[in-house]
């Protein structure tokens, strides 16, 4: 069936409308519509989270853009996207290199739950990944660097200053102690001179920061590094925990194996002996007595 209707203009106002104010209302509808289209666009863009970020600008004044997306999927959940913090995890701004490197290289984030422990275990990023994630926390504000950690510290001052502000938490061998409100400073078998120089740095967990010179930071990780691999004076390490604690062992050790011994004696004591038998009483009606 043919539609005989004339064709209409729709670029044309319809007859008996003004034409500026047809105008004036179309290009308000085309308006209208394109701010849409920009606010649904920059609501994208926010959901997703930024893909890089400006760093801090370098000493040659060069602009240098940081990968955030593993920041983002794996850290902002409990760190806040700007690693501003949230309600379950601090504020990473002036965390520093060393700190996220510390904790990234150590296993000890990221963590499963907000309200789990950091312990030591294998690292959850590569190198190339954990190095990304370290120069974003860097980026979000100064902090302190990844120390350079160099061998051939004094040893003997490094036994002073450890012994001084050290061996209280972690133990005068380096195996950690409970320090209190359900907090345990760290064994120092497993750390590594970069992990020592940076938990100096940062103070991870209840443990506070220490503004060592960098000789005195070198003399405590050269004297950590000989703790690791000194010899036992004599006898069992009982896991090294020192004079007190090996002292209480050997005593309970040695009370169990008196009792054992004197059990034992007491039972040989009584073999070859005669037996001994009860007075036997005189029989009834037999005169004695009488």
């Amino acid at each position: 069936m043919c539609d005989d209707r004339p064709a209409v203009d729709r670029a044309r106002p319809p007859a008996g409308v003004d034409r500026r104010r047809w105008s004036v209302e179309a290009a308000g509808g085309w308006i209208a519509g394109v701010a849409i289209l920009v606010a649904v666009a920059v609501v994208a863009l926010v959901s997703a989270g930024p893909r890089f970020v400006v760093a801090a600008t370098p000493p040659n004044g060069a602009i240098r853009q940081v990968d955030a997306t593993l920041f983002l999927q794996n850290c902002a959940s409990c760190h806040g996207p700007q690693g501003e913090g949230t309600a379950n995890g601090p504020s990473l701004v002036g965390a520093g290199a060393a700190a996220a490197d510390f904790y990234l290289r150590t296993g000890r984030m990221p963590l499963g739950a907000p309200d789990q422990r950091p312990i030591r275990q294998d690292p959850h990023f590569t190198d190339a990944e954990r190095q990304a994630l370290v120069e974003y926390v860097a980026s979000l504000g100064p902090g302190p660097d990844i120390p350079q950690v160099t061998s051939g510290g004094d040893v003997s001052r490094g036994r002073e200053l450890y012994t001084a502000n050290c061996a209280a938490c972690h133990g005068a061998s380096g195996s950690g102690n409970a320090v209190g409100g359900g907090s345990a400073a760290a064994s120092l078998g497993q750390a590594t001179n970069l992990d020592v120089a940076e938990a100096m740095l940062i103070g991870p967990g209840v443990m506070p920061p220490f503004a060592f010179a960098p000789a005195d930071r070198e003399a405590i990780v050269a004297y950590v590094q000989f703790l690791r691999g000194a010899p036992s004076p004599g006898g069992f390490e009982i896991g090294g925990f020192g004079p007190v604690s090996e002292g209480f062992v050997s005593i309970v050790v040695g009370l169990i194996l008196v009792v054992l011994a004197v059990r034992f004696v007491g039972r040989r004591s009584h073999r070859g002996e005669p037996a001994v038998h009860a007075p036997v009483d005189s029989e009834p009606g037999s005169g004695a007595g009488a």
